[in-house]
Order: C-alpha cells, then sequence, then structure tokens
C-alpha cells in the first residue's frame, strides 16, 4: 500500500519542519557557549564571535546531518539538497539572532537585546510548531520556553563559575 500526501503536507515536511528543526537547534545550542562566554569574559565582541563560530558550525553540521539522513523517497520528505540547505541555513539565522546583540560594545545592553531577542525567538518557535505542527499551543510554549530556558540558565551558570571580578 503506498500513502501519498497532500500538497500541505508535502510542504510542512519539506520546508517547515526542516526549517523549524534548524531554528530550534540553532537557538538554543547556541545559548549556553554564548552567554557563557558573556560571563566569562565581560567582553560583549568575544561573545559575538562564540555565537558566529556556535552559529555556523552548527548549520553546516545540521544541514549535512539533514541531507544525509535520507534521501527523501521513502519518506516523502524532498530533495536532501534541499533539505539540508533549509536546516543549514535555519540554524545559522536561529544562532545568530541572539549573537547579533553582542555587536554592541556595552555587556549589560547587549545582555539585555539579547535576552528579549531569545524570549522572542522561543515564542516563535512555539508559534510555528503551534501553527504548522498543530502541536498544542500551551504544551508547546511550556516545552520550547522549559528547554531553551534550561539551556539559557547553564549558559549563565557556566558563566558565573570562572568570571574574573
Amino acid at each position: 500500500m503506498t500513502q501519498t500526501t497532500t500538497p500541505d503536507q508535502s510542504f510542512i515536511l519539506q520546508k517547515i519542519q526542516p526549517a523549524l528543526l534548524g531554528l530550534m537547534d540553532g537557538s538554543v545550542s547556541t545559548l549556553a557557549p554564548i552567554f557563557a562566554t558573556a560571563g566569562l569574559t565581560g567582553r560583549p565582541i568575544d561573545a559575538f564571535f562564540v555565537g558566529l563560530a556556535a552559529s555556523v558550525g552548527a548549520g553546516i553540521s545540521m544541514g549535512l546531518a539533514e541531507a544525509l539522513s535520507d534521501d527523501g523517497v521513502v519518506s516523502g520528505r524532498g530533495t536532501p539538497l534541499l533539505r539540508g540547505a533549509i536546516t543549514g541555513v535555519a540554524t545559522v539565522m536561529g544562532g545568530m539572532l541572539h549573537t547579533l546583540p553582542f555587536l554592541l560594545p556595552d555587556l549589560r545592553t547587549a545582555l539585555s537585546l539579547s535576552y528579549g531577542v531569545v524570549v522572542l525567538e522561543l515564542l516563535m518557535i512555539a508559534y510555528v510548531r503551534w501553527h504548522f505542527m498543530r502541536s498544542p499551543l500551551g504544551q508547546t510554549i511550556v516545552q520550547v520556553i522549559l528547554g531553551g530556558g534550561v539551556v539559557f540558565a547553564v549558559g549563565v551558570w557556566l558563566g558565573t563559575l570562572g568570571a574574573r571580578p
């Protein structure tokens, strides 16, 4: 028995799901290194470069992982190259959104702005999960905010352990 997918299902499988995967990974996986670096060095530019490296590295890794995960024939998930590109670009974007404030020279301003960006990122991810993946909104917000919050807190905590006085 063969299973056919509707155009909406194909769009979600081939575009939304890879983009969501990338946004979640880029947003969450870069939080701890960026905020730990900001706390450890006290220099926003150091946090920026760590965020840039983490975002680009994660984008390459996630893009390759998605492209190599399957050929799309059996799963209906579309061409590996397109899925990998979508995932990779979304991963870089997810990591860079809260990294960009660290281009500001004042650490407190950069941190405050970045905290706000993180909240907006997590809410955006929850919205996409709710809207396209039809996940229950309350449950999705709790999962995304809680998961992102734990990683964020670990980064801040680690940054305070070795922070210079």
